[in-house]
């Protein structure tokens, strides 16, 4: 198959001699049952943040949706198509997902662009477009004195989550199941170079090390 990437050929011919033999059944029962994911995430399309490797999820166990730094718009009910927010009504309204994850990310492109301001990452492209949603109308968004800048990539990663969980709850459909218990919002953050996990305590507004917490249960 000289017309198809020869990479993913690969992959395939080890999926389907290793481990769709071990899955086969799974893969059956979801054909004829159909998915009923408990939990929805809202990733980035970065190639080294996969969902499903970082939670080691099997087919039908995650409803993903990914994008440019893992964001989510504000509530638009107009004329215009919304490919995030129609991922959202389906998750939340047809498959009643019982958690939707924001999982942010160390070294994220859209943010570093946001970030460095690169053309052609201007309001006039696609990239601009999107990423300024990431602030609020006359809102400034700038590095702090005495803040490296590293630093401030990082603050502004994780604030992206803190953002587009803010925008989550900007749609009726979920803010009624939050409201109601029905659906839990959560937000996570990846740090690529150490396969680190920290999850969003969101009372103390801080994100948490998974892997200091499974330390302390051990």
């Amino acid at each position: 198959m000289k017309f198809f990437p020869k990479q993913l050929i690969d992959g395939y011919r080890t999926f389907a001699t290793q481990r769709l033999p071990t899955e086969q059944s799974r893969y059956q029962d979801l054909s004829e049952r159909g998915q009923f994911p408990e939990t929805m995430v809202i990733g980035c399309c970065d190639s080294r943040v996969s969902p499903e490797v970082i939670f080691d999820a099997g087919p039908g166990e995650l409803f993903v949706v990914r994008n440019i730094a893992n964001l989510v718009p504000v509530y638009q009910p107009d004329s215009n198509a919304h490919g995030v927010s129609a991922a959202l009504e389906y998750a939340v309204t047809v498959l009643k997902v019982k958690n939707i994850v924001v999982l942010g990310h160390a070294q994220c492109g859209g943010i570093r662009a946001f970030v460095d301001k690169i053309k052609p990452l201007t309001p006039g492209d696609f990239i601009g477009k999107w990423m300024q949603m990431f602030i609020k109308p006359g809102e400034i968004v700038e590095q702090r004195e005495h803040e490296t800048m590293q630093d401030f990539v990082v603050r502004i990663e994780k604030a992206a989550v803190f953002r587009s969980l803010e925008n989550l709850m900007t749609f009726p459909f979920v803010r009624e199941r939050v409201e109601s218990g029905e659906m839990q919002l959560h937000g996570a953050y990846f740090g690529v170079a150490e396969g680190s996990l920290f999850v969003l305590d969101r009372g103390a507004k801080e994100f948490i090390s998974v892997r200091d917490e499974l330390k302390s249960d051990q």
